[in-house]
């Protein structure tokens, strides 16, 4: 093998890149999510779910020992940092409901128009009484399965779950916040 210079790469060297791409492919193919299906589509966001929101609940339990094993010594500053430990949970959670709102209107819109493509005229004016929890759950219908899914929920008035249930080619949604 020869680079730029034209000065030919030991053979030893070449294994080595070989090997190093070789390791990299096996490690792309190792972080491969699973195919996706109802029993495991649900996600945990580690650091939210594991560090952060613990923690923060840990702050008010730490808060109200500290108000009852010192009472009444520093009683408001007890009450304080109590207090702010909720508004601090409470802040962080909404911010967090903030986004995932607002990923479910994207869902609602990307499923909208998807169904126009897909769906005849008759269906699609149907499918406008469809709910956005309805919708959510529609999204992990595979574009064959869809207008049939569609007409059943709406016949049926099917809920998020029993919609996920339904699915038979599921279709992933890897990015979910």
């Amino acid at each position: 093998m020869y680079h730029r210079g034209a000065e030919p790469i030991p053979a030893a060297a070449s294994r080595e890149s070989a090997r190093a791409r070789e390791i990299l492919n096996h490690r792309k193919r190792a972080t491969m999510p699973e195919p996706q299906n109802f029993k495991n589509h649900t996600r945990f966001d580690p650091i939210w779910h594991f560090f952060i929101a613990p923690l923060l609940l840990l702050n008010i339990v730490v808060g109200i020992v500290y108000l009852v094993r010192h009472w009444p010594f520093h009683m408001h500053l007890f009450l304080w940092v109590i207090l702010m430990s909720v508004v601090l949970l409470m802040a962080v959670g909404k911010a967090r409901a903030h986004s995932i709102t607002v990923q479910d209107r994207l869902i609602r819109l990307e499923e909208q128009l998807r169904m126009k493509a897909l769906l005849s005229a008759e269906d699609y004016a149907r499918a406008e009484a469809l709910t956005a929890d309805q919708l959510i759950g529609l999204r992990f219908a595979s574009d064959a399965e869809l207008p049939g899914l569609v007409k059943k929920t709406l016949d049926q008035n099917l809920t998020r779950k029993q919609i996920k249930e339904l699915i038979v080619s599921w279709r992933p949604d890897y990015l979910r916040v």
